[in-house]
């Protein structure tokens, strides 16, 4: 627990957990706001009646729950690939982890022992961006005249803890992902490089191979969390997906298979620096 918690001070203190949320809570307030802004001048125009009630929907209440949510797990899982791996990437590029091992600490213990803060403060930023996607939303739907009588849905309400810890775990197998590229690459750049490249790959290979990459770790982390409302943020065709309950078990397996690649790759590589 000693090592935990220390991890936990360390990535409070560290800019990237700062830098990483305050863009995902900036880009999330500035994308809802500015739809829920311009949803009444989309109705003019051709096609523009499906756009404006498409924007309004975004912002309506209960399903505006499920659409931020979705949008946390989506462009949320991009963040916190990158912030996993730029904290997997310092512990080799600053050499804390040959520090730690001097001190007789375990590599496994070291290495997985971080990811346990890493997926903490994950799980805390999950919360407190949904809270901040929600105030945006009222914000939207009553630029958008909107009503939000649906904002004290019970059904929806009773469902949301649920729905909150399939998010963060999501994200988390996705943070887990970008740990482990950078933990193999023993470096911050090279790993959120790759990690970056991954995301773009799978999603551009969506196109093509759709049969495949249902099973991939950005898309499964995805299907975990649908319910058939719509995010409201994708658009475009229809991707192919898994049953979300399917789609969750293959969220522990990636995220199981991850960590068990840092840790074994940790305990035998040669530390030098």
């Amino acid at each position: 627990m000693r090592l935990f918690f220390s991890g936990i001070r360390k990535l409070i203190r560290r800019p990237a957990t700062w830098v990483t949320f305050g863009l995902l809570v900036g880009l999330l307030v500035l994308i809802v706001v500015a739809v829920g802004a311009t949803a009444n001048s989309n109705l003019g125009g051709p096609g523009g009646s499906g756009r404006g009630t498409a924007a309004k929907e975004l912002v309506t209440f209960p399903g505006a729950y499920d659409r931020m949510l979705t949008f946390i797990t989506g462009l949320g899982g991009l963040f916190a690939m990158v912030y996993g791996a730029a904290i997997a990437g310092s512990e080799w590029s600053w050499g804390t982890l040959k520090s730690a091992v001097a001190r007789g600490e375990s590599r496994v213990r070291y290495m997985l022992v971080s990811f346990a803060s890493i997926s903490l403060m994950i799980g805390i930023g999950v919360v407190v961006a949904f809270g901040i996607s929600i105030v945006a939303a009222i914000v939207g739907a009553h630029l958008a005249g909107v009503s939000t009588s649906g904002l004290g849905d019970t059904s929806t309400l009773s469902h949301l803890p649920e729905r909150l810890l399939k998010g963060w775990f999501a994200v988390a197998e996705e943070a887990g992902l970008g740990f482990t590229i950078a933990t193999l690459a023993r470096s911050q750049l090279a790993g959120i490089g790759a990690g970056i490249a991954f995301y773009f790959g799978e999603s551009f290979a969506s196109i093509f191979l759709p049969d495949i990459v249902k099973y991939m770790p950005f898309s499964v982390a995805n299907a975990a969390l649908a319910t058939g409302s719509g995010s409201g943020f994708s658009g475009g065709a229809a991707t192919v997906s898994l049953p979300a309950d399917q789609a969750l078990v293959l969220v522990a397996l990636w995220l199981v298979g991850s960590l068990l690649i840092t840790a074994l790759f940790s305990d035998r590589v040669e530390i030098t620096g």
